[in-house]
């Protein structure tokens, strides 16, 4: 007779689903799982695990830090052949009843198997929000920076071309990140812009690149912040990156402004679910 422990429990994956999830990240300590903390990745491994009844694998595109947002995250879960007959219907009435009001999952795609949210990832785009007026943000203000002075729009965007490009992104680097770590990244775009929120005229920061250092974009626009505010010339901008280190850059802008706005995939790759 054959023990219990003899059996193989693990199902047989055959598939990826992807989801396209937001989240105001106000709460969380960061997406990734920590022991004892509340983040975005545990309370979607456990709304999507009480729907499979099973322990699942789960990928993300970027993790973000405590207090950043997201409009467009995606996650990659692998499933088995029955699995995928769940509708698209049924995942998002089911993830909104088991996820908090704070997180949502939007789309649900199927993929081919072996599909990763991070590693087919083509590019990631990152938007930084901020009031920089004396008025204060109202309905937008938990997703802006209240910086409170105007800035030079014109000598920060005199700077952004120094980013562009495959580069050693170090001193945008959270130090102990970096340690024994490969710090280069290529930046596709990096532009600023105006939008209208609730009412409320905001300045944004659009950064897309490959991928991302820990707390890379913030840093860059506390750097571009100190040129905005004349502390500095645009053309410290290429001192900065040229110097690889952490000391050289400016200060790390708040979490709240930042929001995970996309990510690039082979359009092939991903097929909404029915």
């Amino acid at each position: 007779m054959t023990a219990p422990s003899d059996f193989n429990l693990t199902p047989e994956l055959d598939a990826t689903l992807v989801f396209r999830v937001a989240y105001d990240g106000s709460s969380y300590s960061g997406f990734a799982e920590q022991p004892g903390q509340a983040t975005v990745a545990g309370e979607l491994r456990r709304a999507i695990e009480t729907l499979l009844r099973r322990p699942i694998d789960l990928t993300c595109a970027g993790r973000t830090d405590a207090g950043v947002h997201a409009v467009a995250q995606y996650i990659s879960v692998p499933v088995t052949d029955a699995e995928l007959a769940l509708t698209r219907r049924r995942w998002l009435r089911a993830m909104d009843a088991l996820l908090p009001k704070d997180i949502a999952i939007n789309e649900v795609y199927r993929a081919r198997k072996g599909f990763s949210a991070r590693f087919d990832a083509r590019s990631r785009t990152y938007t930084y929000r901020i009031a920089d007026r004396d008025a204060r943000p109202v309905l937008s203000r938990g997703a802006v920076w209240w910086h409170r002075y105007p800035l030079d729009v014109e000598a920060m965007s005199a700077a952004c071309p120094a980013l562009l490009g495959e580069q050693d992104f170090k001193s945008f680097c959270k130090v102990a990140s970096a340690v024994g770590k490969p710090t280069h990244r290529c930046v596709m775009r990096a532009e600023f812009g105006h939008e209208v929120a609730f009412g409320e005229d905001i300045l944004t920061f659009t950064i897309e690149g490959n991928a991302f250092l820990h707390s890379m974009v913030r840093t860059i626009v506390g750097t571009l912040v100190e040129i905005g505010m004349h502390r500095r010339k645009p053309e410290w901008m290429r001192e900065v990156i040229d110097a690889c280190d952490r000391t050289a850059a400016g200060p790390t802008a708040p979490a709240c402004g930042l929001t995970f706005m996309g990510v690039d995939y082979d359009p092939a790759e991903l097929v909404v679910l029915d």
